[in-house]
């Protein structure tokens, strides 16, 4: 199915790509879903810059998109919970689009006080400063389509207790911007000045517990039968900011394979 999708998506950009001439921001794109985004963007045609908080796949994602893509991507690494961060990001956003700005993509337990603020600061309060800073970019009436995409796990929609920071950032968000749901990827985390790691993606227990499992066993909530893929999952953002949803705006979509259904 993954291989179908991409045989598809290297035929969707003719003549020009369904994203020519826009410019995205993509956090967080460093690997998985953000760096599949970044990919499948410049091949439709956008401008990409690369965000993430480990340089080398930073500059790694980059390099692979202008491989194939050439002058599509920049790279501009940071941490998102550094509020002088955004700033120069979105300036930079701004030149390498030519003064605009098109798409903002977001992609993205047991816990102390430290590592509560922490996942409100990557979940919440990342989005809205980075949404502040583009807001001028966004206000302009030139008659070109903006899109604004957060992207987090399905705890974010039906709960989970042990990750109900996520679930804040979904209510704090959900009318002013579309957004998708979707599994969680394996080994995502931050960590806080303090040097704790702080999950975010499949905690390593379950990950662990599933060893040994058949994937029957493993996905029998899921109607498909298995896992999405990176690609899958970057595919369902491409097309919320194609022209194919142009009417579409301040959404929950729920890319899970039939999961909660």
């Amino acid at each position: 199915m993954a291989e179908r999708i991409q045989k598809l998506a290297s035929h969707l950009n003719y003549p020009t790509g369904m994203l020519a001439r826009q410019t995205a921001i993509i956090t967080g794109s460093g690997h998985g879903i953000g760096a599949e985004c970044a990919r499948l963007f410049a091949n439709e045609g956008a401008r990409v810059v690369v965000c993430d908080v480990d340089i080398a796949k930073s500059n790694e994602v980059a390099k692979s998109v202008n491989n194939v893509c050439p002058d599509r991507a920049i790279s501009f690494p940071g941490d998102i919970t550094d509020q002088n961060y955004f700033p120069t990001l979105v300036k930079q956003a701004a030149d390498f689009g030519s003064g605009k700005i098109h798409i903002i993509d977001g992609v993205i337990h047991k816990m102390l006080d430290e590592q509560w603020d922490t996942i409100l600061a990557v979940h919440s309060t990342a989005s809205f400063r980075l949404i502040k800073h583009a807001a001028p970019y966004f206000r302009v009436k030139d008659g070109e389509k903006r899109v604004i995409v957060n992207v987090c796990s399905t705890s974010g929609t039906h709960g989970n207790v042990g990750q109900f920071g996520v679930r804040a950032n979904t209510v704090a968000f959900a009318h002013i911007n579309t957004r998708l749901t979707r599994a969680k990827e394996n080994g995502d985390f931050i960590v806080t000045p303090e040097g704790e790691r702080v999950p975010l993606g499949i905690p390593v227990a379950q990950l662990e517990a599933r060893k040994g499992v058949s994937s029957e066993s493993q996905y029998k909530d899921i109607p498909l039968g298995r896992p999405g893929t990176a690609t899958e999952g970057a595919g369902s953002i491409l097309a919320v900011c194609s022209p194919l949803f142009a009417y579409v705006s301040g959404q929950t979509i729920e890319v899970t394979g039939g999961r909660n259904m």
